[in-house]
């Protein structure tokens, strides 16, 4: 295989790529070259000019000796050819990388104190690592206006390098054309055309792209300081589409989702809708404490209350030969399906299974730079499925079969709606999801009803048990995407005040019927453990942690449960054998402690 030497180490390359790619993938986290330009989603323009580099190549027309190429060369545009050897350390190399960034910086502002960029800003990063340390540049610095680019995004002009990533973008992944250069030489700006906004489902990303703090994101807009904030790798939790994601949060507060890169499923970029998506998880209106109804009132309660109520209810119904339903929402994980089925199953092993309302929004779009945005507005209506189809063929149950939303709708309006003498229904959507009509029908087929939700709707005042559950970012497990892709996800945040995750309450449930001991409190109860274990090291506490129960009490831990449905299920061993974990660099951190004051 064909190789070339950058800076003294031996790598091989494949035909076709650049210096500055080899270097990138090099093993061991690759070599660094400065970049600001180039990115390996868009065409290549070589024109911030701070990668280049010596090189030298064999010369067929001399015996193959190696020469010099001349003059400096742009890493990013330089196809590699075999025995090429590459020097972005020498005196050449490095004087230019001087010179580059001396001339970035002099119009630049010194904004670093107020800018939302700091802290994972190129400028700042390059400035240290390969500027002059010291600027020669005597003149008034050239000040240029902010612009309001559309309904995500500011420009910050002077704080503008010109690296035209933005336009690229685009121009070659939505196909949008938005943004353009206006003027020449050193009037040049980036600007919207007269009349036109930044407006397409993917205009936030150019604020990943920007690599200063030119582009910046409103709605994060002061917000919070990068370096206080944790990453916990995760999936899209609102569409079908299962896009790679970071929450980055900070004291069980979420901030911002950002893209992360799978050339899978979302290469480098996630929809706007996606990335705004998440807001309902702090929403004032969460559910936050179990509830039953008591001689026509609501009243608030502990989870063991709540359990008992509802597992007494359906046990009596099951005895007198009726039936308990369970409907499993598309938002939950592909492990919460499997114990909420069990659990109906321990009460009811005729339990009937459905999947309640998979959201849709027109039609699927695809974008030229091969992003598809999904109608599907569920992020795991086909795992749910997976998960209790194989159950109802493997115990027998819900007759060999799992019903949609609508066949439940339609049995519990139907004569036969008298079958039904239990419900157990989940929600956990963004909004509101149980219809006038539904909620009705609910009401008057007689059935002792339990729901578990996260924000109140047509049907939490009027079931018999009401479960404050969890969303996405506050627990683990796995989605199954439009594609039939299985991917995990972490945990981010602790799972708000009192309540628990669907998974937990599976587990909880099951024990109940079982005649074991249950944890009574929710999340809220070890708030501070659940909160230094989850924002500490995100990924060590897997939706619940068993530090977190009183000894002998079985935590929700998604990977074991993985396993036990391979077990027990053979049909779901894919759960183990083919569900994608997720991986993310770790981020680098020096060795100043950060204290937030």
């Amino acid at each position: 295989m064909p190789s070339i030497t950058i800076n003294g180490r031996p790598l091989e390359f494949k035909p076709g790529q650049t210096i500055l790619q080899v270097a990138n993938s090099a093993p061991g986290g690759g070599i660094a070259i400065p970049q600001y330009c180039y990115h390996d989603g868009l065409s290549i323009v070589a024109s911030c000019r701070i990668c280049l580099a010596e090189v030298w190549a064999p010369n067929p027309r001399n015996n193959n000796k190696l020469e010099s190429m001349g003059k400096l060369l742009p890493t990013c545009q330089t196809a590699c050819t075999d025995g090429m050897v590459v020097y972005t350390d020498s005196p050449k190399s490095i004087a230019n990388q001087k010179a580059v960034m001396e001339y970035l910086l002099i119009n630049h502002p010194l904004d670093c104190p107020v800018c939302d960029q700091a802290g994972e800003c190129f400028l700042q990063d390059y400035s240290y690592e390969y500027g002059r340390g010291v600027s020669r540049f005597e003149e008034t610095k050239v000040k240029q206006p902010k612009k309001d680019l559309g309904p995500h995004v500011y420009l910050y002009s002077d704080r503008c390098i010109m690296c035209s990533r933005c336009v690229r973008f685009t121009r070659e992944v939505t196909g949008t054309a938005e943004l353009m250069i206006q003027g020449r030489g050193n009037t040049e700006q980036i600007d919207v055309f007269p009349g036109v906004a930044l407006d397409n489902e993917l205009s936030a990303n150019v604020t990943d792209l920007c690599p200063v703090g030119a582009l910046l994101d409103k709605d994060f807009l002061f917000a919070q300081r990068v370096w206080f904030l944790k990453s916990a790798p995760s999936i899209d939790g609102i569409t079908a589409s299962g896009d790679n994601i970071l929450v980055e949060h900070n004291n069980g507060q979420v901030y911002r989702l950002k893209p992360r890169t799978n050339m899978e499923v979302n290469k480098w970029w996630i929809s706007d809708e996606i990335r705004y998506g998440w807001k309902f998880v702090h929403d004032e209106q969460r559910l936050r404490s179990p509830v039953v109804a008591r001689f026509g009132k609501r009243v608030e309660c502990d989870f063991a209350r709540a359990y008992d109520e509802f597992v007494e209810n359906a046990s009596a119904a099951v005895g007198a030969g009726k039936r308990l339903a369970l409907m499993v929402s598309p938002m939950l994980a592909c492990e919460e399906a499997y114990l909420l089925a069990q659990a109906a199953l321990a009460i009811d092993p005729r339990a009937v299974f459905a999947v309640g309302p998979v959201p849709s929004s027109g039609a699927d779009k695809s974008f030229p730079g091969g992003y598809t945005i999904y109608a599907e507005k569920a992020p795991n209506a086909r795992g749910v499925r997976r998960v209790l189809e194989a159950l109802a063929r493997h115990f027998g149950a819900s007759d060999g079969r799992v019903r949609s939303f609508a066949e439940l709708l339609g049995w519990l309006k139907s004569p036969t709606r008298t079958e039904i003498g239990a419900l157990l229904l989940t929600g956990n959507y963004p909004s509101e999801w149980a219809t006038e009509e539904f909620a009705d029908a609910v009401v008057e087929s007689g059935a002792s009803a339990a729901l578990i939700d996260t924000l109140p709707n047509r049907l939490s005042e009027r079931v018999a048990v009401l479960l404050p559950g969890a969303t996405w970012v506050e627990k683990s497990g796995s989605f199954e995407n439009a594609k039939g892709l299985l991917q995990a996800f972490e945990q981010a945040i602790p799972v708000i005040e009192l309540a628990k995750t669907e998974g937990q309450i599976a587990l909880d449930l099951l024990a109940r019927v079982r005649g074991e001991e249950t944890s009574a409190v929710g999340g809220g109860a070890h708030a501070e453990a659940r909160s230094f274990a989850v924002d500490a090291a995100p990924g060590q506490v897997p939706g619940g942690t068993t530090v977190l129960l009183p000894r002998g009490r079985t935590a929700y831990n998604p990977a074991e449960v993985r396993r036990q449905m391979a077990r027990e299920v053979p049909e779901l061993s894919q759960f183990v054998t083919a569900v994608r974990l997720p991986s993310v660099e770790a981020k680098q951190s020096g060795d100043m402690e950060v204290v937030e004051l």
